[in-house]
């Protein structure tokens, strides 16, 4: 069974789901955030539109130290720009995807700070984490915009939004 075809089957569908949720978010909300220890819609949004890259990223070296690349998000004002950026990021990780072999997929992966290793991994188990995140902050996102009632797509089937009041 070969793995490229699953995962940008995966990549695809999530893809379909992450942009309408995205798309929802009101431009006047990017600063608002439900918790002092929550992120701001701006960067949990942010974030979720990065994250088709880490494909980018696996498949391109053979690690990421934070200590030597130290986080710097892109700066998005609004939606437009918010879904541009994921359309990017998408492109990109799917292009390389489509590009790999399944043999790379087998090489490890190492995410560190300096001298702390947080995981080694193969580049295929880092893609299907990278999918994980975005279905997770995906979530996360669906209850910020709960909280400021604004409607939320369905994912996998229709949300309570979209089915009428009993």
């Amino acid at each position: 069974m070969q793995i490229i075809p699953m995962l940008l089957k995966e990549m695809e569908q999530e893809a379909q789901t992450t942009r309408k949720m995205l798309a929802c978010i009101p431009d006047d909300k990017y600063d608002w955030q439900p918790h002092p220890r929550s992120m701001k819609v701006r960067a949990l949004a942010t974030h979720i539109a990065e994250l088709p890259g880490w494909v980018t990223v696996a498949l391109t070296t053979s690690e990421l130290d934070f200590a030597t690349s130290p986080y710097e998000p892109v700066p998005v004002n609004n939606t437009a720009e918010l879904l541009a950026y994921f359309e990017k990021t998408l492109a990109d990780g799917r292009a390389h995807l489509e590009k790999a072999t399944e043999a790379q997929l087998e090489d490890m992966w190492t995410l560190r700070n300096g001298d702390h290793i947080i995981s080694t991994t193969s580049k295929a188990e880092v893609i299907r984490m990278a999918y994980c995140q975005i279905v997770h902050h995906r979530a996360q996102l669906g209850v910020f915009l709960r909280l400021l009632d604004v409607k939320i797509p369905g994912s996998y089937g229709p949300s309570a939004d979209e089915m009428p009041l009993k």
